[in-house]
């Protein structure tokens, strides 16, 4: 499946990865945000982040971070995550690297975007992945909605960049406390700034108003924090 604003980046490692991007309407010059996909593509939901942030004034790129093992533009259904099962477990924190580092490269080359003025942001494995870009990128800024895995990058809370948001449901069953705890506890052990946002009444994928677990109230709440903290760190 192709999709349109589709340009293709090479990573450090050689390979090809296809990338949906967006813009703003106005010339800019403007900040610049790498979105980060969920588990199942940068599929229609991602696409239409990316467009909803362009229209808040940012130059978007959603990178395909499966590109190492599934086809290009290939999505999963969210019902079926078993399908995407082995993408997933063939990431790598090296390989996304690489991936962030095309993804970032690209925004650089733009010219209406401001090279300093770099965030990120992504949903569930979106989530960590942004956690992960704000460390080994020089971002002004990260999101991360219900970050599942993000505890196992603890050791990259030191080298974080920027200031981090979190975003959490109350109710979700596949992060634990105990999880998000030993998030929280890195990054206030290095020092690193960061705002923590637990929704009590929202389960795992609040924000995708394609999931069953959709909360319009949670989602919209979470994202009108997400622009105002964007529109302070990026301007």
């Amino acid at each position: 499946m192709s999709y349109p604003n589709a340009v293709t980046l090479t990573a450090s490692d050689n390979t090809n990865l296809n990338a949906y991007t967006a813009f703003p309407a106005s010339q800019g010059p403007h900040p610049g945000i790498i979105l980060c996909q969920e588990a199942f593509g940068v599929n229609h939901h991602i696409r239409s982040v990316a467009d909803r942030l362009a229209e808040a004034g940012y130059v978007v790129i959603a990178p395909e971070i499966y590109h190492r093992t599934a086809k290009p533009g290939q999505e999963f259904a969210y019902n079926n995550f078993t399908s995407a099962i082995p993408h997933y477990g063939a990431i790598t924190n090296e390989g996304l690297t690489a991936d962030l580092q095309a993804s970032h490269a690209w925004l650089q080359a733009q010219d209406t975007v401001v090279v300093d003025k770099i965030g990120s942001i992504g949903f569930c494995l979106g989530g960590r992945v942004a956690f992960l870009a704000n460390a080994v990128l020089p971002l002004a800024a990260g999101v991360s909605y219900y970050g599942g895995g993000t505890h196992q990058l603890t050791k990259y809370a030191q080298d974080l960049a920027a200031p981090h948001l979190f975003f959490w449901g109350g109710l979700d069953a596949h992060i634990s406390k105990e999880q998000i705890a030993q998030v929280l506890e890195a990054v206030e052990a290095a020092g690193k700034p960061y705002i923590n946002t637990v929704i009590s009444y929202a389960d795992h994928g609040f924000h995708c108003d394609e999931r069953p677990s959709y909360h319009p109230q949670a989602a919209q709440e979470a994202w009108a924090l997400t622009l105002a903290f964007f529109r302070e760190k990026l301007g």
